[in-house]
């Protein structure tokens, strides 16, 4: 069950994500580093396909909870899906574009927690 708090909403994405079988996924603890969210969810797939069946999931699964993303990008190419839910943003990846950007270099300074599936 999602509760109300960020934190749970970014478990509960991950979660969501190890289910149509994510590699890599990590949670990042942004309130200490940003101000635009509390929490980046980030995740690996080896083809477009998955990544676009993992951000459906995703969506589908929150939207049952009557919870929307604000906004959505590149759903159509699959290189990089970001999910903005306000306080938690989800980004899946197919694994080479997610090397090239690195967000978890550029965020370095952001407090990974662990995640299992």
């Amino acid at each position: 069950m999602i509760g109300t708090n960020s934190k749970e909403k970014a478990l509960s994405i991950s979660s969501f994500a190890f289910e149509k079988k994510a590699e890599d996924t990590v949670i990042l603890d942004m309130q200490k580093v940003s101000s635009f969210c509390d929490y980046f969810v980030i995740s690996s797939a080896s083809s477009f396909k998955k990544t676009k069946a993992i951000a459906a999931h995703i969506r589908d699964s929150l939207s049952k909870r009557k919870i929307k993303p604000h906004h959505v990008e590149g759903e159509r190419e699959g290189q990089w899906i970001l999910l903005d839910y306000g306080d938690v943003v989800a980004h899946i990846f197919y694994e080479e574009v997610r090397q090239f950007y690195g967000l978890e270099r550029l965020w370095g300074d952001a407090e990974q927690i662990e995640v299992s599936s």
